[in-house]
């Protein structure tokens, strides 16, 4: 793996020109030539910072996965109670979800690159690893039986929730409501 530089106005064009451009066109179908035209820098620039299509990859990913989890975190700050808190990443993907209308990026990114050899292929298991584990963090926090169970019950509801967002209307309410009820549930 690349070691970690500051990241410079250039890199930071890259990676938001990448962003736009991975996240509505997909990944292999965006070439550097694009991410380079898009962000105002030539591809030498562009390999300078990052080295590969690859590994920009993974600072995108890196990047969205940063700031998912300063919204949850504050969502779940922002809870009166324990048990409110278990589900406060539904919260947080209702606001998320506003302005990443095309699923998960880091589940897109799982279909598009499945070989766990790839830099952006670990970036994007350890996000759902990281929502899995919070899940059970506030779980045992709010006393909740079997929290280990539940987390994988809560995660399977949220990426279903985003898996379906696109296509039928207000599953999100329905996930999260039945998220409540597992959670209140003894």
């Amino acid at each position: 793996m690349r070691e970690a530089r500051p990241m410079t106005p250039a890199g930071r064009r890259i990676v938001e020109a990448a962003e736009e451009l991975f996240y509505h066109r997909g990944i292999t179908a965006v070439g550097v030539d694009l991410i380079a035209e898009h962000s105002g820098v030539t591809k030498r620039t562009l390999y300078n910072r990052f080295g590969s299509k690859d590994h920009l990859v993974a600072a995108y990913l890196a990047e969205r996965d940063q700031r998912w989890r300063a919204l949850v975190r504050a969502a779940v700050d922002a809870c009166d109670s324990p048990v409110e808190a278990v589900t406060a990443p539904f919260t947080a993907l209702r606001t998320w979800s506003e302005t990443n209308t095309r699923g998960c990026a880091f589940i897109n990114a799982l279909a598009e690159i499945p070989d766990p050899a790839h830099p952006a292929h670990p970036v994007a298991a350890a996000q759902k690893r990281w929502l899995r584990d919070l899940f059970e963090e506030l779980a045992t926090a709010a006393h909740r039986p079997d929290p280990a169970t539940l987390a994988t019950r809560l995660l399977v509801l949220h990426e279903g929730a985003l898996a379906t967002q696109p296509l039928l209307p207000d599953t999100l309410s329905a996930s999260t409501d039945l998220a409540r009820a597992l959670v209140r549930a003894d």
